[in-house]
């Protein structure tokens, strides 16, 4: 099981990076994780350019890390933990060997990005930090596959 993590900017709080590092190791019995920091945009002057630069970096992305393409999105489906962790068993079941979360930038993605994904996955109405949402997704990719093997992390 391959699961790529394709985001937009770098990480630059160490207690977030520390925290990213400790469920990358966690996961390892589990799957492969790769994280994709693609080049941020950032400019407040055109925001829509921004939008289109980094949906673009990220759609080239998911052509060569062919899989199921889930991008979370404010405005997608809100699971629960145990919902989700069978939606990764079902991904799995029905073949696919790769999942790829996106986290687009903080200008959120492209209408043509948000229709080529498999699914669009919401956390929650409010909206995260990106360095801190990357560190959530983390733990809950961890907590999903807990929840699949049954481990005493997820109660």
């Amino acid at each position: 099981m391959n699961i790529n993590l394709v985001v937009i900017g770098r990480i630059k709080e160490k207690y977030i990076t520390d925290g990213i590092l400790e469920f990358t190791k966690r996961l390892k019995p589990f799957c492969r994780l790769k994280v994709l920091e693609l080049k941020e945009e950032g400019n407040d002057f055109n925001r829509e350019l921004s939008i289109v630069r980094e949906s673009n970096l990220i759609m080239d992305n998911l052509e060569r890390n062919k899989g199921y393409n889930i991008l979370l999105d404010i405005k997608g489906k809100m699971l629960s933990s145990e919902e989700m962790a069978s939606t990764i068993e079902e991904i799995l079941l029905r073949g696919n060997s790769t999942i790829n979360f996106i986290i687009g930038g903080s200008y959120g993605v492209s209408e043509e990005l948000k229709n080529k994904v498999d699914f669009r996955l919401s956390f929650s109405k409010m909206t995260f930090p990106h360095q801190l949402m990357r560190l959530i997704m983390i733990e809950q990719i961890y907590r999903w596959f807990s929840i699949l093997k049954n481990t005493k992390y997820h109660k």
